[in-house]
């Protein structure tokens, strides 16, 4: 019986020891959630109205303004090669010539057999006036003379064919034929471009079309050339495409310096209406919930344990309208002035102090531009 007394003893004194323990510790937790949390590190900005001009935005590909693969109407062996890959050639320029001795040589037979026949004409209508030879004979004579002719400007049309000239002024590529190199008709020798100026090509959904129409200016953004181009629309497809529901459009830039080439990606924007205001804030700002948007706005409290004045963030729900680049319009939740939390929401609760550091800021820039490491 007395062990039985001590070993019950022993357990209601662990059992003591560890609640003892366990209640220390809730206790340093509760008067841990007494004290002044820290504030959490945030960015923000302050929302201000910016002019917003209604635009469309579309991906478009480069086309030339005009544009050709290169190639002769007959096959030859390449005897001369008169251009420089990536050069600009006008139109007419010789840029291949195939070998055509044998076919020279063969037109000069022709030439010579066309004479004949010539000669032969000539001297029988002398003798048809004198009745010496038959109206049949001459006439045969006139045919044989038409069908040598004929037989020249066939010759001299496929001798002209060996020689590959420029169909129009522009800018040649990188030469797939070399001196000696067997071609065959249809075989690509060069491709030639005509860079200035230039067209886009993009498409926009049907119901665009009642805001947009020819010469309506156009502006061109590429990830490649740090720059803008300005144009405007030159032909409007009438034909909308019944699988996308898109109308394709054409825009027509200057490309004197020939930083656009065909088949480049690009950004166009169409600008449609007049400029409207609109309280911008970073799209980072923005938190998107299934039951709305908001943002967390800074304002100056009082402390509640001191006089001094604490920066807090309260979360409040926002109406958001169109987007532009980084941006995005707020209708409604947010006036102008406030400052609102940018970045490193996630770490927020409503009512929760703050401390402002924008040393580093989420981009805020209406028309954004890759930027490479």
């Amino acid at each position: 019986m007395k062990r039985w007394l001590i070993m019950l003893g022993s357990v209601l004194g662990l059992v003591i020891v560890i609640g003892g323990i366990w209640g220390y510790n809730l206790y340093n937790k509760i008067q841990g959630f007494k004290k002044p949390q820290p504030p959490a590190v945030v960015t923000a900005a302050e929302a201000d109205v910016t002019q917003w001009r209604p635009e469309l935005t579309a991906v478009g590909s480069v086309n030339a303004y005009r544009g050709a693969d290169l190639s002769a109407e007959v096959d030859g062996i390449v005897e001369a090669i008169r251009f420089e890959s990536g050069k600009d050639v006008k139109q007419g320029d010789v840029l291949v010539q195939l070998r055509a001795a044998d076919d020279i040589a063969k037109l000069e037979s022709l030439k010579a057999t066309a004479e004949f026949a010539k000669i032969t004409f000539e001297r029988d209508r002398a003798q048809l006036e004198a009745q010496a030879i038959s109206q049949s004979q001459v006439d045969t004579d006139a045919a044989n003379l038409k069908s040598a002719n004929a037989q020249v400007a066939q010759q001299q049309a496929l001798i002209d064919k060996k020689t590959v000239r420029a169909p129009f002024a522009g800018r040649v590529g990188i030469r797939a034929v070399d001196l000696g190199q067997y071609i065959k008709a249809g075989d690509k020798i060069v491709t030639l471009q005509t860079l200035d100026p230039i067209f886009v090509d993009f498409s926009l959904p049907q119901q665009a079309l009642a805001q947009i129409a020819v010469s309506q200016p156009v502006t061109l953004h590429t990830d490649v050339a740090d720059a803008e181009f300005s144009g405007s629309i030159a032909a409007i497809d009438p034909k909308v495409d019944v699988t996308t529901r898109n109308v394709q459009v054409r825009a027509m830039f200057k490309n004197p310096q020939g930083k656009l080439l065909p088949g480049m990606f690009v950004k166009a924007v169409v600008q449609v209406g007049v400029p409207q205001e609109y309280l911008t804030l970073p799209q980072t700002a923005v938190t998107f919930n299934p039951y709305g948007e908001t943002v967390f706005v800074v304002s100056q409290e009082p402390a509640p344990d001191s006089k001094e004045k604490v920066l807090i963030a309260k979360q409040v729900l926002v109406t958001i309208g169109p987007k532009r680049g980084d941006q995005v319009a707020i209708l409604k939740g947010v006036e102008r002035g406030q400052q609102v939390v940018t970045s490193g929401q996630l770490k927020l609760r409503n009512g929760m102090p703050v401390a402002i550091n924008n040393s580093v800021q989420p981009s805020n820039d209406a028309n954004p531009k890759p930027v490479e490491d």
